[in-house]
């Protein structure tokens, strides 16, 4: 299937690369004038299809004039695979910033938009700055979005026909335009198709953290304080299956009959990342507590705060998940070693960190909108994407997104070489090996790119290499300014760059002089990475468009990775070899084993992302009604949507009260809801005579006489706007239901049920009292509002409304 797709893109390449000729001895007026005939010839019904191979060549030529690059026949592979809603895996250094304008500039002459996506404010800066002049020749609009623009500003951007900006800045500002009052506000022209560099980046590792927009609410602090002090008194233990003193054959024998005992206070599943008290750490609980029962419906607040100190001590780490910036805690990335600017842990877990590291409790975070990258992307017509590391991950890809990986060819042969793992028994001798084999390449010229997964490896990389006087540069996310051009010269000679995961991804490391002929950039990784993918990537950044090069990563049997699939039952075997101090050995099993690491977490952790997915998915249902009916809500008149709203749930709410086979008790209760809705008073004698129909009327009827010596438009933006807060209140308080609901989905599955499906059958039925609760609202606020008071204040639409309850007689 792989080289059937790959076939049929290599001949529509050949049919474009067949065109160079033609399109070379063409004009300058010629090309541009080229943009006009295919909007003309769309215009006329003919399928976008038909012009792809003419708009490649001239795209390509343009390249060529403007920027002075002509187009590769792979990059031209690449754009097609765009052009087909694929993810085109194009190694360092193969030009993948000029690939997305081929497909860009097909799509854009639609007129309906395209987003270039990359991973930072740098890239999308310096690729649309670059890119620009092509398509300004040939006569379409560029546009940049960056962090510190304005909503005027912004709507500009996205009102071009292409658009760079990063997934981060794209997905805050569809939630922005979902919470807007005023279709002015809005920013985004609608999701066309999206290009998205760095795929992997975006739409697998970011794939578990949703974006959130948030209010504030005061914590307790007194509640984190006590959690915290409490954790302290605990001590960790571990979980006992067998007698560890048994035998092999003891321990078969009882393998099915295995009673698991707990020692401590508390255990700590790394694999899982999770942390759990012990029956003996729950007693401590309830003495700590005063608790009379642990499992208490009544304790649950406490517990939450239990858990979430549990959480910062045990398995968050400084200098790892997170630093201390300015007094603050910023989120480290852990794929890319970035901070996460303005991304907050969520349920108070972030302020669980504060208290451990003694800086300034900062507010609680309450959700007013959220989406996953999953869904935010799955809303374009067309997505596409581009990496150095996608096939890993190509099942994944095409379930989720139905995306297929194309992995295109190099334009010249790889000679980098990538060596086997070399393995020590100890950290330290790892170290100890990497710093002299980083020496060693530094005396003689050759630049080392040192790849390490957390910024606490990199800084005691930094500190040895100090001793040994070996000069170098640090990058994490404690000193990441210049990032973009640290690892541009990393291939420089002598030049010596210690890294974390960020590593520039978008950044091409060119070879400085004379160091071809010293075998180009050499690559350290100081472990594996959980995914096969991070080292690929790090492996990537050696060898760029046929360059020499050489990666190795050093490993040792106390790291992340091999502690959690059981590596230390190796040391046995480097015991029994005889190893001394230093020793390394390259051993099949070892290799074997790291591999089967990987893969194990790589499924566990797609189980993990598909899981998200599927929760969301039910929640984006559910989100897209919401935001498909307040958007509506721009094209009503306020004053005639209330009416509707006022007609359609009084009468749902009186006709359920008419069931009442005692007449007397049936107008009471009626009675008693029209004042519960309305504020207004309405005596018996009234309602008697009425139908359900006439009822309401009158309730009707006593609004509009409110309103009707205000102008018209003014009432009706007034109460546009209060449903408007109406809905968004509602939605944010549903979001932190479901919230709290899929966190004790898990429980469902204890009990032997589709947690999935329970959590589907619960929301739906809070879903629909929500939209029932909305209108409620929505009515009591309409009687609530004091329009009187409005008016005198202001006659414009910037007022403050009044809901003070008003009794009213009829």
């Amino acid at each position: 299937m792989f080289f059937n797709k790959l076939r049929k893109l290599e001949r529509k390449a050949s049919q474009i690369d067949a065109l160079g000729e033609k399109y070379s001895s063409m004009i300058d007026e010629q090309l541009k004038d080229k943009t006009k005939e295919f909007q003309k010839r769309l215009i006329e019904g003919e399928p976008i299809d038909n012009i792809a191979i003419e708009a490649f060549a001239t795209v390509r030529e343009v390249a060529k004039r403007t920027i002075g690059l002509y187009p590769y026949k792979v990059q031209l592979l690449g754009g097609l695979t765009l052009n087909d809603g694929n993810i085109a895996e194009m190694r360092t250094g193969e030009g993948k910033t000029l690939v997305a304008p081929i497909s860009a500039y097909l799509n854009a002459i639609e007129g309906r938009g395209v987003h270039i996506v990359t991973v930072n404010d740098y890239l999308a800066k310096r690729d649309k700055e670059t890119m620009a002049p092509i398509f300004e020749f040939l006569g379409l609009t560029v546009g940049l979005i960056q962090g510190e623009m304005n909503p005027s500003e912004r709507q500009e951007a996205y009102a071009c026909d292409i658009t760079y900006v990063t997934n981060n800045e794209l997905g805050f500002d569809y939630l922005r335009d979902n919470m807007a009052k005023d279709r002015s506000h809005k920013v985004l022209r609608g999701l066309n198709y999206c290009i998205i560099d760095e795929v992997d980046s975006i739409l697998i590792d970011e794939a578990r953290t949703p974006l959130i927009i948030s209010g504030v609410s005061q914590p307790n602090e007194g509640y984190y304080v006590k959690a915290d002090i409490f954790f302290n008194i605990l001590k960790e233990g571990r979980k006992i299956e067998t007698d560890e003193n048994a035998s092999k054959l003891e321990r078969a024998l009882t393998r099915n009959q295995q009673e698991i005992t707990e020692t401590g206070d508390y255990i700590v599943d790394k694999k899982e990342k999770r942390v759990h008290l012990t029956s003996q750490g729950i007693a401590k609980a309830e003495n700590f507590f005063k608790f009379k029962c642990y499992t208490d419906p009544e304790n649950l607040e406490i517990i939450h705060y239990i858990d979430n100190a549990l959480k910062a001590n045990a398995l968050f780490k400084k200098d790892i998940d997170y630093i201390i910036q300015d007094g603050k805690i910023e989120i480290v990335d852990e794929f890319t070693g970035r901070i996460l600017k303005g991304r907050r842990y969520s349920n108070g877990l972030h302020q669980a960190i504060e208290v451990k590291e003694g800086v300034v409790l900062q507010p609680e975070s309450k959700t007013l909108a959220s989406i996953t990258y999953q869904n935010l992307f799955r809303l374009y017509r067309k997505i596409s994407g581009m990496t150095g590391t996608a096939k890993t991950e190509e099942i994944e890809f095409r379930d989720l997104y139905n995306m297929d990986v194309v992995v295109i060819p190099t334009n010249k042969p790889i000679t980098r070489i990538d060596q086997d793992d070399v393995v020590f028994l100890t950290e330290k001798e790892k170290y100890a090996a990497i710093v002299s084999d980083i020496k060693q390449n530094y005396e003689k010229g050759r630049p080392v790119l040192v790849g390490t997964t957390n910024i606490e490896v990199s800084e005691l990389i930094s500190t040895m290499l100090n001793k040994v006087g070996v000069k170098h540069t640090v990058l994490n996310a404690k000193h990441h300014e210049q990032e973009a051009e640290i690892i541009s010269r990393a291939g420089e000679k002598n030049g010596v760059t210690v890294a974390t995961n960020m590593a520039g991804r978008g950044t091409d490391i060119k070879l400085g002089k004379d160091v071809v002929d010293l075998g180009g950039l050499k690559v350290i990784g100081t472990e594996r990475h959980e995914s096969r993918r991070i080292d690929n990537q790090l492996r990537g950044r050696s060898g760029r468009q046929g360059d020499p090069g050489e990666t190795i990563f050093y490993l040792s049997l106390e790291d992340d990775l091999m502690n959690l699939f059981g590596a230390s039952k190796y040391i046995s075997l480097f015991k029994s070899l005889g190893t001394e101090q230093g020793y390394e050995i390259k051993h099949p099993l070892i290799t074997k084993s790291v591999e089967k690491a990987q893969k194990s977490i790589e499924s566990r952790n797609y189980g993990s992302r598909k899981s998200v997915m599927e929760f969301d998915n039910i929640i984006n249902k559910q989100r897209m009604t919401i935001y498909r009916d307040r958007n509506r809500l721009f094209e009503e008149d306020g004053l005639k949507e209330v009416l509707k709203i006022i007609d359609s749930i009084l009468l749902i709410e009186i006709q359920k009260l008419r069931n009442s086979p005692y007449e007397e008790k049936n107008i009471v209760k009626i009675r008693s809801k029209l004042y519960e809705f309305t504020g207004i008073k309405v005596g018996d004698d009234i309602i008697s005579p009425l139908s359900n129909n006439g009822i309401v009327q009158l309730i009707k009827d006593n609004f509009t006489n409110r309103i009707k010596d205000y102008k018209k438009e003014v009432i009706a933006d007034i109460l546009k706007h209060m449903m408007f807060d109406v809905i968004d209140q509602a939605w944010s308080e549903h979001i932190d239901v479901l919230s709290n609901l899929q966190r004790d989905a898990g429980l469902y599955g204890a009990a032997g049920k589709d947690p999935v499906q329970e959590f589907f059958s619960q929301s739906y039925e809070l879903f629909n009292a929500l939209i029932e609760d909305i209108q409620i609202r929505i009515v009591r606020l309409a009687f609530k509002i004091d329009f009187k008071s409005i008016f005198e204040q202001s006659e414009s639409s910037d007022f403050k409304l009044d809901f003070n309850k008003n009794d009213r007689t009829i």
